[in-house]
């Protein structure tokens, strides 16, 4: 008898076209009703229900009771972590979503993943942090350095706060787009609140693009320059 996790309880979840659509979905980090799930995945909201009580039942997704209506999210970072892995693995191999339109290079650029910069823009963050010493790593993973403490109080961002939380305060991501790093954890999208508050950033209505203002681009260009 073969011992520890069953991984082939998960790769069933997740493997399911339309489940893995509203795992998607999810991707944003909102909080999506079952409605709201059945337009993002095209299916009816009955067998979306359906969906919804193997991917509850199984640990992946959440479910948020907010007065009369029923809100789903992922479990946790862990989970979000490991979809955007596998999708840069299907990235690499080949296996692509056909969509075509004026937002693809949009979301290529810059976009919400679990509530952090994902795409070029968090490629291009991650980078420049990294150059300037902002990261160690070591066989548990990585951590933020004095320099990187330094620099992010630097962006008047409360690292205190950050801190509390039992999640990685920084963990890296693999960006299924650009197929490089970007910066997950409570730092990355503590970053990108921030970015929101200071105005150079908005998140694009119903969808997981994020758009630079003209002020924005060139002030996140001049603290992570380009490399």
């Amino acid at each position: 008898m073969k011992e520890g996790p069953d991984i082939s309880q998960i790769a069933a979840l997740i493997g399911d076209p339309a489940r893995a659509n509203i795992l998607t979905a999810l991707m944003s980090g909102k909080a999506l009703t079952a409605s709201e799930l059945a337009t993002e995945a095209g299916l009816t909201r009955q067998t979306v229900s359906s969906h919804l009580r193997k991917l509850e039942a199984g640990g992946l997704t959440v479910i948020r009771q907010q007065g009369r209506h029923r809100y789903v999210t992922l479990s946790g970072d862990d989970v979000a972590g490991l979809l955007e892995t596998l999708m840069g693995v299907a990235a690499g191999r080949g296996h692509l979503r056909l969509r075509t339109g004026p937002k693809d290079p949009d979301l290529r650029n810059a976009r919400v993943c679990y509530n952090h910069l994902a795409g070029t823009r968090g490629v291009q963050m991650f980078r420049a942090m990294r150059t300037l010493g902002c990261f160690s790593f070591d066989d548990t993973g990585m951590s933020l350095t004095s320099t990187g403490r330094d620099f992010v109080a630097g962006l008047g961002v409360d690292l205190a706060a950050l801190e509390q939380g039992k999640s990685p305060l920084c963990r890296e991501c693999l960006d299924w787009s650009a197929r490089q790093t970007h910066l997950a954890g409570r730092l990355g999208r503590g970053l990108l609140a921030h970015f929101e508050q200071l105005g150079w950033v908005t998140r694009h209505p119903d969808s997981r693009i994020i758009r630079f203002s003209g002020h924005g681009q060139n002030a996140f260009d001049a603290t992570f320059p380009p490399i």
